[in-house]
């Protein structure tokens, strides 16, 4: 099977496998929230930013170099996965006696031992970590989707029993641990491949000098990412967080999908035509296109139908997140550039870049948060508006000389799908305006508004003749 060919069946799969994970995820989180109280995802939302940190520390950024690197052979998979292990143990141990700490910070004692608990997942995930390398590697993500999925339905039941049992805030816990530990058994078992006693030097020495780049980015950027929380969760109610753990989780879901699905498939495409700029420029123009044709449509709609979506999914209790949740589609739309611009320079091996362009990024929103503390929690979210549009011009400075395509080119090439976008969101939002007054039905306005929305954006689209819908139907539908 040729690059190309690989890259499409790997994207249709990848697809199968986040939507249908993510279809679950969402079904058992509107469970979850119509059950229990903001309270909870707050108190959950506050761990978020240690767990994140977790994550990307017991992966060392030595899979990415995995993926990246050519000739891989039994003591580079055996050394990574004995490496992660061990850091994983190290990093479980630290939390565990820092608890205590997280709780008095917080001020909510019960956080000392749902941090104790929870964060078992990072020694659970530490055994699977090098076998879902080499699976996306080899791009095998129908055998991933086939994994992933019974693990979400079981946790997502377990969740579901003890929140009806009154678990609170262990209900979201067990489920968690629920879904790593049946995702790592099936690996085990299915994925093909074992550790030998191998711990070679002098690979460990190549995958972390690559590696460690990554991670101290990747932490950076973790923190960073979870600081509106660690702020919020400081200075303001459990309930408040709550609300914003909410709209950020509805928030990422489409950003997520689309995004994460496409870079599982297309990091190991990138890495494999590192060393062609003029190829790999015209794999990312594609992959840019097509991905801001379905993520800037979804996060206009899902401004437009907020207020009904939300009343009718979580009920009338979650209506102080709508407004967080519009302000934070804004940033949504500006995803994929940050993710795929960031992505040219881990195949490019300038790990270095990343690293400086992630402390530059921090540097700015720290001088912006102290000033946009001040204003409440509406100014943190305008602030986050702010910082998204400075972290694009940021981050598309290295990737942009790379392959000639600076980020204003970038716009430019993408800007006829935000303007139909925007003009059709403007239409259904003055339509909704009329339809509430006639019909004061939640699920009758977000299907029909939706309905409207998206016939109308897809026949601008053709009649506009924008590139990612011809691409979309040459490559997807006829395949």
């Amino acid at each position: 099977m040729n690059v190309k060919k690989q890259a499409v069946s790997g994207m249709i799969w990848t697809f199968s496998q986040q939507f249908s994970v993510q279809a679950i995820n969402v079904l058992v989180g509107i469970i979850l929230a119509r059950i229990l109280a903001p309270e909870v995802f707050g108190l959950i939302g506050m761990l978020a930013v240690f767990i994140a940190i977790g994550t990307s520390l017991t992966d060392s950024g030595m899979t990415s170099s995995l993926i990246r690197s050519n000739d891989n052979d039994q003591r580079d998979y055996s050394t990574v996965f004995y490496f992660n292990l061990l850091f994983s143990i190290v990093l479980y141990l630290i939390l565990y006696f820092f608890a205590p700490l997280i709780a008095d910070f917080y001020n909510q004692p019960i956080l000392c031992d749902v941090t104790r608990v929870y964060t078992i997942s990072f020694i659970i995930r530490a055994f699977v970590g090098v076998q879902t390398t080499i699976l996306t590697k080899e791009m095998r993500f129908k055998e991933q989707m086939m994994m992933q999925i019974p693990s979400t339905i079981i946790g997502g039941i377990v969740g579901i029993v003890l929140a009806y049992n009154g678990y609170g805030v262990w209900s979201i816990v067990w489920m968690n641990l629920s879904q790593s530990f049946i995702f790592t058994v099936q690996h085990w078992i299915f994925a093909g491949w074992k550790p030998s006693f191998i711990i070679h030097k002098e690979r460990l020495k190549y995958h972390l000098h690559f590696g460690y780049k990554l991670t101290l980015s990747g932490i950076i950027d973790t923190i960073y990412s979870n600081v509106y929380k660690i702020v919020i969760g400081k200075f303001f109610s459990a309930s408040d967080l709550g609300y914003y753990s909410q709209a950020k989780n509805f928030q990422m879901l489409p950003v997520t999908n689309i995004s994460t699905a496409l870079n599982k498939v297309t990091y190991p495409l990138f890495a494999s035509i590192k060393d062609d700029d003029n190829k790999l420029r015209r794999a990312y123009q594609k992959l840019l296109q097509q991905v801001m044709f379905w993520i800037a449509p979804l996060m206009i709609l899902a401004i437009v139908i907020a207020k009904p979506l939300f009343v009718f999914m979580l009920t009338a209790k979650w209506l102080p997140a709508v407004p967080f949740f519009q302000l934070l589609c804004i940033t949504g739309i500006l995803y994929p550039f940050h993710t795929y611009n960031l992505n040219i320079l881990n195949v490019k091996g300038r790990s270095d870049l990343f690293l400086k362009l992630e402390v530059i990024k921090k540097l700015f929103i720290t001088i912006g948060i102290c000033g946009a503390i001040f204003f409440g929690i509406y100014g943190l979210l305008i602030f986050q508006i702010i910082s998204s549009i400075f972290s694009f011009w940021i981050n598309t400075y290295y990737s942009g000389r790379f392959l000639s395509y600076p980020g204003k080119m970038q716009i430019l090439e993408v800007s006829p799908i935000l303007i139909i976008a925007l003009v059709d969101g403007a239409f259904v939002w003055f339509l909704g305006l009329f339809l509430i007054k006639m019909y004061n039905n939640n699920l009758f306005l977000v299907v029909s508004l939706s309905i409207i929305y998206i016939a109308v954006y897809l026949l601008a689209s053709k009649l506009f003749k924008i590139p990612a819908i011809l691409e979309f139907k040459k490559l997807i539908l006829k395949q």
